[in-house]
């Protein structure tokens, strides 16, 4: 008889993942990302358990978006004042914003579960070749 193997939080064992966004396509990369932080990329893949790797993007404002969507992709919030109607194109997300870009690509790739919130913990984004996580990395 075959026994189904379940992932319990004992049994993860995350690593450390460095990528660099320098040069890559937005879309490309937040699917490749999503992949790995829900942890596709096991043989132990369990929808429904958090099995994923922490993941380290740097550069994140060198990314490249195809097409037009530079100038045609926009991206709203709402402040919750009168009048507080925010839009911004992708363009100025990537002067102003570039890590929130890239958090923003792979939330939406992410499923709309309870465990969103836990996965996207282990995103971490920053500007520039350089971050605080040199000695998670160096295992």
């Amino acid at each position: 008889m075959n026994r189904i193997f379940f992932l319990r939080k004992e049994d993860r064992r995350p690593c450390w993942k460095l990528i660099d966004a320098k040069g890559k396509i937005l879309g490309r990369l937040a699917t490749q990302i999503a992949d790995m932080l829900r942890g596709k990329d096991k043989p132990f893949y369990t929808p429904h358990a958090d099995a994923g790797d922490y993941i380290v993007v740097i550069n994140a404002e060198k990314v490249k978006l195809s097409g037009d969507k530079l100038q045609k992709k926009e991206y709203d919030r709402y402040t919750g004042w009168m009048g507080g109607y925010k839009l911004l194109t992708a363009k100025e997300m990537l002067v102003k914003h570039p890590t929130h870009l890239v958090k923003h690509a792979v939330k939406g790739m992410l499923p709309k579960n309870k465990i969103n919130r836990e996965i996207l913990r282990k995103l971490k984004v920053y500007v520039g070749p350089e971050h605080p996580h040199k000695a998670q990395l160096a295992k």
